[in-house]
């Protein structure tokens, strides 16, 4: 028999991850189809509507498809999913509040912030079985990195290659890749800490 969430004495977060989604979600669609707002233009955002939620929900698909379908009694990691799904609102918030264009330092701070979040929440999903424990920051760190090229990729195929930053763009790409990895590392080594033993 099934043992509901609950029953472990903690309280079910499952309107964390919901409500970091549909907060994005609506943020997006302001963006992509509200006319005349200055700072969403040439951002992209008709592509970002489509791939956040994309994004957002692929990490606890795959965990529902590998973990949940095997072991149903499973408990659904909701914090670890919230944490996943964060940085995409934090970005879709920046836009919203025009931070990426009104503070130099937004960016940067966004590429190191969202890259903890991003790695902390991955991390507690698939660390808990790797032996030894440096073996754990590794493994999360080079998560943390290779999700920062790919995001880097996805940033000039959309928007970069045809728009007005393809100037700054190299120097910023490596900048931006820097602090995604030691984003990832920083995460990597908080949940090698919080998943010791």
């Amino acid at each position: 028999m099934m043992r509901p969430v609950e029953s472990t004495g903690r309280r079910s977060l499952i309107w964390l991850p919901a409500l970091i989604l549909a907060l994005t979600v609506g943020q997006l669609a302001v963006a992509t189809f509200v006319p005349g707002i200055e700072r969403f233009e040439d951002k992209a955002f008709g592509a970002r509507l489509a791939a956040y939620p994309v994004m957002m929900l692929f990490v606890p698909a795959i965990w529902w498809l590998t973990v949940k379908r095997k072991r149903p009694d499973a408990e659904v990691p909701y914090l670890a999913f919230a944490l996943v799904m964060l940085g995409f609102l934090v970005d879709t918030t920046g836009n919203s509040l025009d931070y990426y264009d009104t503070l130099d330092w937004w960016d940067d701070l966004n590429h190191f912030v969202n890259w903890v979040f991003l790695n902390a929440g991955i991390g507690l999903l698939v660390v808990g079985a790797v032996r030894p424990p440096w073996a754990r920051v590794v493994l999360v760190a080079g998560i943390g990195s290779l999700l920062a090229l790919g995001w880097e990729i996805g940033e000039w195929y959309t928007f970069i290659r045809h728009g007005t930053e393809i100037e700054t763009a190299y120097e910023d790409t490596l900048g931006d890749m820097t602090l995604g990895t030691l984003g990832g590392t920083l995460a990597a080594l908080l949940v090698a800490r919080a998943k010791r033993g």
